[in-house]
């Protein structure tokens, strides 16, 4: 590990990413921590919701319920260890700038181009998922590709906006509509079950897109844009409550009864904002690495948003074109969540815990002094990478 000095000085000292300044045009740090739960249900949920149930069928109902609800604790906690170390570094915008904390600049480049890729695969994702939906309504009335790229374009004019506080209102409205859907899906998969359902209790197989749907590689992100970021705990709270509560009984009567494809149109809203969310946070990062501190982040500029609408559709446009263009996309999401994803959340929890002991708590002493939380960082990290080998081998 790195000497903290010496990479806190480079990377702009304790600095907050964000200033905050009564004289900025553009005001960055205004988010609650009720608006950042909304907007990481609304990112979040839409994924997870569409894969468990199928989920249940290869692994199990009781292996299955068991991993959401372990691994909706241990998201949790790895959350603290993220929400901790962003306090103890202010100037931490994104994965890359933690990674160049502690191991340097190749470990910076390496972690925001995961961020990055996983946020424009996730767009790629929610662009599919909204054009299955349209489908739905129009009966298969339109082009897959035509619909592909209206929704891409939907996606667009929603991450537009500089400041995530803009789309607080679109994550209150996305988490309620992806809440319906999934009411709506339960109750109908009671109403009309399908006869003669085989259930299996305990099966064999991948647990991939049980874990992937409790993760969130662009935390840090949103936790930069909070006014009181001492509140992110809170909204991490809701987060894995919600979702962990929410999947498993979603997932299981679905399973049960397999619902109808009603509610997969009422989710449209949430696959879209979701999409453009993913997109809006993929550009912040690069806009923010060019320009941190200068007067485009701050000021309505011409050049600024020049470059920021082109990193916005840049964004959609790669989304869009791997959703139309690449025929084992859905492998290719599955490959960048377990490459990224599951280790962003999991594997490196636990070094930051592991540097800000050992920088911050006396060394080597500190660590030993600490012997539980060294452990647990310890496991942490080989969990990390225990999920990652088990999403590249089952992809």
């Amino acid at each position: 590990m790195t000497s903290i000095t010496a990479k806190e000085q480079d990377s702009g000292g304790f600095r907050d990413v964000f200033a905050e300044d009564d004289v900025h045009q553009i005001q960055y740090k205004t988010l609650s921590w009720q608006a950042v739960s909304f907007l990481m249900i609304a990112e979040i949920v839409s994924n997870g919701i569409l894969s468990l149930p199928s989920s249940l069928a290869v692994v199990g109902i009781v292996p299955a319920v068991i991993l959401i609800v372990f691994l909706g604790i241990f998201g949790l906690y790895t959350a603290k260890l993220l929400i901790d170390f962003k306090l103890n570094h202010p100037n931490v915008h994104t994965m890359g700038d933690a990674g160049y904390i502690m191991f340097g600049p190749v470990a910076r480049e390496v972690l925001a181009f995961g961020t990055v890729a996983f946020a424009v695969f996730g767009s790629g994702s929610g662009l599919l998922s909204s054009q299955q939906a349209l489908s739905t309504l129009s009966n298969q009335g339109m082009c897959s590709m035509y619909l592909v790229i209206i929704t891409g374009a939907v996606a667009f004019l929603i991450s537009l906006p500089r400041t995530l506080d803009r789309l607080a209102w679109m994550g209150l409205l996305s988490a309620a509509v992806i809440t319906l859907a999934g009411f709506v899906a339960m109750v109908g998969a009671g109403v009309n079950p399908v006869p003669g359902r085989s259930l299996t209790v305990t099966a064999s197989s991948n647990f991939l897109d049980a874990f992937l749907a409790v993760t969130n590689p662009v935390f840090f992100i949103l936790i930069s844009e909070m006014h009181r970021p001492e509140d992110a705990m809170k909204a991490a709270w809701c987060l894995q409550g919600f979702a962990t509560v929410f999947y498993a009984v979603f997932s299981i009567v679905m399973y049960v009864y397999i619902g109808n494809t009603a509610a997969f149109a009422i989710a449209l809203p949430n696959f879209l904002f979701s999409s453009g969310l993913y997109v809006h946070t993929a550009a912040k990062l690069v806009f923010v690495r060019i320009f941190r501190h200068s007067e485009h982040v701050y000021s309505h500029t011409l050049f600024g948003w020049t470059v920021w609408t082109l990193l916005c559709f840049a964004g959609v446009a790669i989304a869009t074109i791997l959703a139309i263009a690449v025929p084992i996309f859905s492998y290719l999401i599955g490959i960048a969540a377990a490459l990224f994803a599951a280790w962003y959340t999991y594997g490196l929890a636990g070094f930051f815990w592991l540097h800000d002991a050992y920088h911050l708590k006396g060394g080597v002493d500190g660590l030993k002094q600490r012997p539980v939380g060294t452990t647990i960082a310890v496991l942490t990290i080989i969990a990390g990478l225990l999920f990652v080998s088990l999403g590249l081998m089952y992809q």
